[in-house]
């Protein structure tokens, strides 16, 4: 039985945070083209404005209004006054997940989902944990293996170069240790990952080449500041025709040779591991079709 793409591959590549406490931009994120959009109720919003962006963030969620794109409410922290009361309606808004900044054990994890299910949240509503400190870097596989509720890690560069006393620069050298663990935490217990933010919206170039960088890496996609990063991000993420064209020659071959114990892709043994990552791109590229065209109309 084969599995529908949409459910396996969820695209991830364009997660755009939009402040909750903007209602035009609210509006505005209906035509936006990204993959996902965060809801933001923590670094964006004010404090005179928490519990306006609360409201608005819930409704959004709520109205059905945004195609496919996945919506996620995130919410201030659990060190906040505003934690509690953000959670409880975030639960009954029933987004598709809510995301929770500085997770940093295992432990909180448990007592997050614990929380969720006791607000009523629905079963589709998943967990999503920020890590972006050297303690949630040092405990990533714990974190992300806490719970199956927990889905997505979302790397908070900001807040790590913050506790690292490190410098934004080009390539991120500062940074790689943390992108690293995080990856082969998510990875290894099969949960998607997204690449922190990039800074200067001025800067194209400089974020597409961290886009790149992400992708090559591993990354599922990344999380945006701007809408003018989402076009750059949806291509960075998305697998290129050229890897299309290449994964169904290698799933073309491999069913031709089926039982012959050897084959070749233009010149080159293919296995299976290449049948399996062909099978993702191609999986992939369907998901990102689906998506798009629904956007589309």
């Amino acid at each position: 039985m084969s599995l529908d793409p949409q459910e396996t591959f969820r695209p991830r590549r364009s997660v755009l945070y939009m402040p909750s406490s903007n209602e035009r931009a609210l509006e505005k994120a209906k035509t936006i083209p990204c993959d996902g959009l965060i809801l933001d109720l923590e670094d964006a919003v004010a404090p005179d404005a928490k519990e306006t962006a609360r409201d608005n963030a819930c409704a959004a969620a709520r109205s059905g209004e945004y195609g496919r794109r996945e919506i996620v409410i995130r919410v201030n922290g659990t060190d906040t006054a505003w934690h509690a009361d953000d959670m409880a309606a975030a639960c009954a808004a029933g987004p598709d997940a809510v995301l929770v900044p500085k997770v940093d054990s295992a432990e909180a994890v448990r007592d997050l989902v614990a929380r969720m299910e006791s607000a009523g949240a629905p079963e589709h509503t998943k967990l999503w944990t920020m890590v972006e400190t050297p303690v949630a870097m040092l405990h990533a596989e714990e974190i992300a293996a806490a719970s199956d509720r927990l889905t997505v890690l979302v790397m908070g560069t900001n807040d790590l170069a913050k506790e690292l006393y490190a410098e934004h620069v080009p390539g991120r050298h500062p940074l790689l240790t943390g992108l690293g663990l995080a990856l082969l935490a998510a990875r290894a217990t099969g949960k998607a990952i997204i690449d922190g933010v990039y800074n200067n919206v001025k800067d194209v170039d400089g974020f597409l080449a961290e886009c790149r960088q992400g992708r090559e890496m591993g990354f599922d996609g990344k999380t945006l500041i701007h809408p003018g990063q989402v076009a750059g991000a949806n291509e960075a993420f998305a697998p290129s025709e050229q890897a299309v064209e290449d994964a169904r020659g290698i799933l073309q071959v491999w069913e031709e040779g089926s039982g012959s114990g050897v084959v070749t892709y233009n010149g080159r043994m293919v296995e299976n591991l290449h049948v399996e990552s062909a099978r993702r791109v191609l999986a992939m590229h369907e998901a990102i079709q689906a998506l798009e065209a629904d956007t589309a109309g």
